[in-house]
């Protein structure tokens, strides 16, 4: 039995980086701003740097993968569903710190 890889259409691709870009939201940190300028740039091997070295970081995770979803590879969907999970990690980061200071907060 023979499969085929369904042909992705860039604008779909696109919709979805664009989904991931919202999802992660404004950069925090120096490193997310230089890893969002290296992203809008193109610079994928700025960006896999940043997302090497800043392991715990799931927004530069995050563009560490989006970077390579435009060039429509046949492992895209993979690419995209992996930089999903990096974005949702990052929101879920954001808001356990959020109610960890509120938490704190509320007891002194």
């Amino acid at each position: 039995m023979t499969t085929t890889t369904p042909t992705i259409p860039a604008e779909s691709v696109q919709t979805v980086i664009d989904a991931i870009l919202a999802e992660l939201g404004k950069p925090i940190t120096e490193t997310h701003t230089a890893a969002l300028e290296a992203f809008r740039r193109g610079d994928d091997s700025t960006i896999r740097v940043l997302a090497a070295s800043n392991l715990a970081d799931s927004y530069c995770r995050s563009l560490g993968y989006l970077i390579s979803a435009p060039k429509l590879l046949p492992t895209t969907p993979v690419i995209l569903a992996e930089a999903a999970r990096a974005a949702a990690d990052h929101r879920r980061d954001l808001s356990l710190e959020t109610l960890s200071q509120t938490i704190a907060a509320a007891f002194g």
